[in-house]
């Protein structure tokens, strides 16, 4: 993306006083495309955005990088291989289960993260009880990560005492758009979120969705889970959110790339209607995701969509084309890659659950999220055994690791940071 136009993308962010990233010197790097019209969904955007590069600033911040990256380095040499197997697997907790609920399955396969499920509505004192219980079983060098689903709306894990009730990301933007006030009430949600043990929000969403297509998009337009319908603007509002949850100490996860705003049928519940026939590598609806990587998210979430103009024979989280060429390569993100449910989804229900975690991490993806505990130990065997099989899978999984590693260090989850 052009620096022209990635100014202009961010340039209502910069308005509402958001530093971008941890506030490092950005620097932005363009990449190829052609050239179209901007900032209007399905139009194609003048060329894709390239991770702003974060860069030292003085002789301490060159010295204190170095230490901490040879410091990850030692813990993913000490890390064995069940743990670092563990580490790109995060199984879901649901709020009618008790805080041990997942225990045996975190402990025994040495999983890196848990996703709070089901609304946990007993507000914060109540859900910090559940998330230091988790934290507790975390090993010394690497805390597990709790993360959860706070988008507002009808997307809110966390309700209760002590909790804003968030409203819809469509009324968010549009009420509030990309101002000082958004970036003040994100601050807000994402202290709450921290003060009750949670380190990742699995937001902002990031899809845009035409105003006459709203009700017949099962996934987020039905939902009012789009901030806008035009994707310039959902990349402003995207940009400000992510400063925003920074600010209240959570990290943000930008999702669910390359789009669900385009599909009738919701990936959670149906494999019918999931099929993306519109969007391209050089669509605006890719602007958002360009502004919230530019903006510092710290992991992007696949969709479990089809897209049949980027990859006609892979579903999006086991495509190499869409993660690895269009994600990694074309838009240049170097950092963590999380799927959707890949445990509970119907999306994703006729690929056998072994699959679902090698082919993910095949296709350039790092975190393999379940909602589901029973399909961990077949998940995790499946990544042992490819590894031990495979050079080449291997390698992916060991960079995979490294990605997720540094992420962690980065929100202070690790004895690095």
């Amino acid at each position: 993306m052009p620096r022209a136009r990635l100014a202009g993308l961010l340039a209502p962010v910069m308005a509402a006083g958001m530093v971008l990233g941890s506030g490092t010197a950005v620097a932005a790097v363009a990449a190829a495309g052609p050239g179209g019209a901007a900032g209007r969904p399905g139009q194609p955007s003048l060329a894709l955005g390239r991770q702003l590069s974060r860069s030292a600033t003085s002789t301490t911040g060159v010295r204190q990088g170095n230490e901490r990256s040879g410091c990850i380095a030692d813990l993913d040499r000490d890390l064995n291989t069940r743990e670092r197997v563990g580490q790109l697997v995060w199984v879901g907790l649901a709020a009618d289960q008790a805080p041990t609920g997942v225990d045996s399955v975190v402990t025994t396969n040495r999983l890196g993260g848990v996703v709070l499920l089901g609304g946990f509505h007993s507000g914060i004192t109540a859900t910090a009880k559940t998330t230091a219980h988790v934290h507790g079983l975390s090993d010394t060098r690497a805390r597990i990560a709790i993360a959860a689903d706070q988008e507002g709306g009808y997307v809110q894990q966390v309700q209760g005492s002590g909790v804003s009730t968030i409203p819809t990301a469509f009324v968010q933007g549009r009420t509030y758009g990309p101002s000082t006030t958004l970036r003040n009430l994100t601050t807000r949600w994402g202290g709450q979120l921290a003060a009750a043990g949670i380190d990742v929000n699995l937001a902002p969403v990031a899809d845009t969705v035409a105003k006459d297509f709203m009700s017949q998009n099962g996934p987020i337009g039905r939902y009012q889970r789009n901030y806008d319908y035009v994707s310039s603007r959902v990349a402003a509002d995207v940009g400000v959110v992510i400063a925003g949850m920074h600010a209240g100490g959570v990290a943000t996860t930008v999702k669910h790339f390359p789009g669900l705003g385009r599909i009738t049928g919701n990936t959670d519940t149906t494999a019918v209607g999931i099929t993306d026939t519109t969007t391209t590598a050089t669509s605006g609806y890719l602007d958002p995701f360009a502004a919230g990587i530019a903006a510092g998210a710290d992991l992007v979430m696949i969709s479990n969509a089809w897209y049949s103009k980027l990859d006609a024979t892979h579903q999006a989280p086991f495509s190499s084309a869409i993660v690895t060429g269009l994600l990694r390569g074309q838009l240049g993100y170097r950092g963590t890659v999380v799927s959707d449910d890949l445990g509970n989804a119907v999306a994703v229900s006729s690929v056998p659950v072994a699959l679902r975690a090698t082919r993910f991490i095949r296709a350039g993806g790092d975190i393999v999220l379940t909602a589901d505990p029973s399909t961990v130990p077949t998940m995790t065997r499946a990544i042992m055994l490819a590894r031990a099989s495979s050079p080449t899978f291997k390698a992916l999984m060991d960079a995979a690791v490294l990605r997720v590693l540094t992420m962690k260090t980065e929100r202070g989850l690790t004895r690095c940071s």
